[in-house]
């Protein structure tokens, strides 16, 4: 009785599984694009893109290029197998329930530690702040209320996403992200700026000299070192993992350790050379900040207005659709663009004039249900046509 229990259970799955996969795919495939044939040496897998001090500056050499050239073609094929297993099983294969629930905890660990850290160390900071007067100590403080901040902003949209309303949000609410990060950047610019004007102020008044006191040295030395060295220990660990919030944290993490460096050699600078060290040193983080947050609210304006996705992207996507069933004769159209956090996709694919509406419907139903199963894609949209020479659909809308 059991194992008549367990064989059904089994059968159950699989019918679940092949519920996606289009009928005649185990009769001939022929048809299909397949890039099993194209595989790169283990050598070029090895080669990585530039990492950390690199991406930073944004300097690359020749070798760099070889290396990000090689890296876009493992991505790209890698993207075809995820793509070939969605079309064959109708899933996307991955972790076990285990192994996710697993790297689930582990992740949710460095992130705790990491929000628990940055206020014990905001903390630190403030005191430090308050013990020296320093405007670049000001200026590393600030930015260390600016990782706090961020990662309110990041869970409180992240809860407000995660309880849907489909009447009164009918599509979502994932552009909830992208927009507090503006307003929370928009926030961190006003300060920015209010510390480079107090910075200029101070250089250009004949306010008294910078003192600092050898015990408000010790502290300010102390503390920032300490701060310095925890950040940098919390980068290492965030590096090993592989999931894309941690290791925004680790670069996050990284940032703060040159703004901790900068801040306390300004500091010091002040004190044994001389004073205008120091808020100069506050203007060059202030700036740092700002330009960093600039960078951070054109990214979000792009996932707002409904940016195209990346070519690569894009590929994966006309790979997936052309796989998908024998009776699709051409691809007209396949757009993906930024809906928030997410993408809409668009697939204009051409059918048999002479094909049931029946089956020409479960054909592109099944192809949306797979487009939607991509974690990336909020929602999919799929159109079907019997020929592809006629004018592109909403062409008053491109004309604009």
């Amino acid at each position: 009785m059991v194992r008549g229990e367990m064989v059904e259970m089994v059968a159950r799955e699989t019918d679940e599984e092949l519920s996606l996969l289009p009928h005649q795919s185990n009769v001939d495939r022929s048809w299909r694009l397949n890039f099993d044939g194209f595989q790169l040496s283990p050598e070029h897998k090895d080669k990585k893109p530039p990492r950390s001090l690199h991406d930073c500056l944004g300097v690359l050499g020749p070798e760099d290029n070889v290396a990000e050239y090689y890296q876009q073609q493992v991505e790209m094929l890698e993207g075809f197998s995820e793509m070939d297993a969605l079309a064959e099983r109708g899933f996307i294969p991955g972790m076990s329930k285990e192994e996710r629930e697993r790297l689930a905890r582990s992740k949710t660990l460095a992130i705790r530690i990491s929000n628990i850290a940055n206020m014990v160390l905001f903390a630190a900071k403030v005191y430090s702040s308050m013990r020296s007067g320093s405007l670049a100590i000001i200026a590393s403080t600030l930015d260390s209320l600016l990782d706090l901040l961020s990662g309110f902003i990041l869970w409180f949209t992240a809860f407000s996403m995660s309880t849907p309303n489909p009447y009164q949000y009918p599509i979502g609410k994932k552009r909830m992200q992208p927009l507090g990060i503006l307003v929370f950047a928009s926030v961190m610019a006003t300060l920015g700026l209010q510390i480079i004007l107090e910075s200029v102020r101070t250089m250009v008044s004949n306010e008294d000299e910078f003192n600092l006191t050898n015990e408000q040295e010790r502290w300010v030395v102390g503390i920032m070192l300490g701060v310095t060295l925890t950040k940098l220990l919390l980068m290492f660990y965030c590096r090993t993992f592989t999931n894309e919030i941690v290791k925004a944290y680790a670069q996050d993490h990284f940032f703060d350790v040159i703004t901790n460096i900068i801040g306390l050699v300004a500091v010091l600078l002040a004190k044994y050379i001389d004073d205008w060290m120091d808020p100069v040193g506050a203007i060059i983080l202030a700036l740092y900040t700002i330009r960093t947050w600039s960078m951070t609210v054109l990214e979000n304006v792009n996932s707002l207005v409904g940016r195209s996705a990346a070519p690569e992207y894009l590929q994966k996507l006309t790979y997936l659709c052309w796989n998908h069933h024998k009776a699709i004769k051409n691809i007209d159209t396949v757009r993906a663009y930024t809906f928030g956090s997410h993408y809409f996709v668009e697939v204009d694919i051409v059918l048999p004039a002479n094909m049931a509406l029946q089956e020409a419907h479960d054909i592109g139903e099944s192809l949306q249900e797979k487009l939607e199963l991509l974690p990336d894609i909020e929602r999919a949209f799929v159109h079907l046509d019997y020929e592809f020479s006629h004018k592109p659909e909403h062409a008053q809308a491109h004309a604009l």
